[in-house]
């Protein structure tokens, strides 16, 4: 029989999402499975829900909403070391017939592979950009300052590696809602980065271990439906500053010293500005989308 394979996902009200995750994990993978659903306060009953329908479902309560990498760290943590890979994926995706099958035989064929990613698909169908470079200050700066309002600029084409060949690759980062990791990777360099809240952590952890002689290898035969933004399209208002201080804090990190300060004070007054544009504009759209009188 095969080694069993972790799959760990942090929940928060994840509601319907939930069940259709773990239902296509059946077709996922010949492997059998463990869930470890690791719980922010939700208030739906999903999770306990699921714990109780499924018998390689545990639900661990982490005690509060403290942020996806510190969550996915908490379940990983409970995961037996000697386990050599681990899922780590939002409840809102759905994976493909034999997509975790399909990243476990190209981390066969990279063995200094420390993550793993499949080809996102959204729920038109259409291609999610899932592997992309790991910004720069300029390339960064310049996709999140005209990514929304001018999509073909070089710079944003660029970071998102839109226009590259649909073929396995190593590439800076992987997105962090579908990741097959390599446990002795992911050990080597302390896991997520607990202190990015929401956003970014992926992009982190990539380069991390990439800077740790680690690849990240894209792998878009193993395909997977991800049904991303709901939770943002509900209350942008907590969501996007979110994204600005984690983007904030990417580059800050990454620029430290002294004489880099004038740098740093810089760019958190330009992404404090933009925060507050991108917000006043998401609610605006979300209000009259709802529209007056609507009960939703």
């Amino acid at each position: 029989m095969s080694a069993p394979l972790a799959v760990v996902t942090v929940t928060y009200s994840p509601g319907e999402h939930l069940d259709a995750f773990l239902e296509s994990l059946r077709d996922a993978t010949t492997r059998p499975v463990s869930v470890i659903l690791a719980d922010n306060g939700s208030t739906d009953g999903a999770p306990e829900a699921a714990e109780a329908a499924y018998d390689h479902v545990r639900l661990l309560r982490t005690g509060a909403n403290i942020g996806y990498g510190g969550a996915a760290n908490r379940a990983v943590a409970e995961v037996d070391p000697a386990t050599e890979f681990v899922m780590v994926v939002n409840p809102d995706v759905q994976f493909g017939p034999g997509s975790i099958d399909e990243l476990l035989a190209a981390a066969e064929r990279h063995p200094r592979a420390g993550s793993l990613g499949p080809l996102i698909l959204e729920p038109d169908g259409s291609r999610y950009p899932s592997a992309r470079r790991v910004p720069d200050l300029t390339s960064g700066s310049l996709h999140a300052l005209l990514g929304s309002v001018w999509p073909s600029n070089p710079w944003t084409q660029r970071y998102r590696q839109d226009n590259d060949e649909v073929s396995e690759r190593s590439v800076g980062w992987l997105s962090g809602s579908c990741q097959l990791l390599r446990r002795a990777a992911f050990d080597s360099v302390d896991g997520f980065d607990s202190r990015y809240f929401m956003y970014m952590e992926d992009v982190d952890l990539g380069d991390r271990l990439g800077r740790a002689g680690w690849t990240n290898i894209y792998v878009p035969t193993a395909v997977v439906t991800h049904a991303k933004g709901h939770a943002a399209g509900r209350h942008p208002e907590s969501m996007l500053p979110a994204h600005h201080r984690s983007a904030y804090r990417f580059q800050a990190d990454r620029h430290p010293r002294r004489w880099q300060a004038p740098l740093r004070w810089t760019l958190r007054a330009g992404l404090a500005l933009r925060s507050r544009v991108v917000v006043t504009a998401a609610l605006r759209q979300r209000d009259d989308t709802v529209g007056p009188g609507s009960s939703s």
